[in-house]
């Protein structure tokens, strides 16, 4: 048997493909909704792709013409604190580390140098620590996440936010609580 002509062949082959398309088309309806919107979601995204990339290649080129500024004035973080010096240069905050410092009122802790001696202080330190009772003003607050005590920090008065101050320092004096205690004690104090 001699075959059909090219073009007879590709036709038939058309025919079938169109009846298969419009048996499935009832199936692909239900899914053209979800596809278009898959469709408008990638493009949205590619676009934002690429107006990001030529912003950074925009700050690229604009960072040769102008010195970008190491600490803006606008940044500030919970770790900063506002003292009345602004002498520094840093628009008159300090860093946790430098708050950790002392003052000219803290005496100096006189810790052993021996290794031994500190580690033995340490725990003689932690065992004094556990039969203390936790602060009155919130009997919680060995349990109390950061956010938590921020939360509850505005309702306590002076007198309650330096007993849970103490109770931090005797116990696990973590930089940020008591970083976050001290400076809500001093705007409550400048607010007198």
């Amino acid at each position: 048997m001699k075959p059909l002509p090219l073009p007879v062949r590709v036709a038939a082959g058309l025919a079938v493909t169109v009846v298969d398309r419009a048996r499935h088309l009832p199936e692909k309806l239900a899914e053209l909704p979800v596809t278009m919107v898959s469709q408008a979601l990638q493009l949205s995204m590619r676009l934002q792709q690429q107006m990001t990339e030529l912003a950074i290649k925009g700050d690229d080129v604009l960072s040769t013409l102008r010195p970008v500024e190491e600490s803006p004035a606008w940044a500030t973080f919970d770790e900063d604190t506002t003292i009345n010096d602004a002498s520094n240069g840093r628009n008159g905050t300090r860093s946790r580390f430098e708050t950790t410092q002392l003052d000219d009122t803290e005496e100096p802790s006189h810790e052993p140098a021996d290794p031994w001696a500190a580690e033995e202080s340490v725990i003689q330190r932690e065992l004094d620590n556990e039969s203390d009772e936790p602060p009155s003003a919130l009997p919680a607050y060995p349990d109390v996440t950061l956010p938590q005590l921020r939360a509850r920090m505005r309702r306590l008065t002076v007198d309650e936010l330096s007993e849970l101050l103490d109770y931090e320092r005797a116990h696990e004096d973590r930089p940020q609580f008591v970083g976050m205690l001290t400076r809500r004690i001093g705007t409550l104090r400048d607010q007198r």
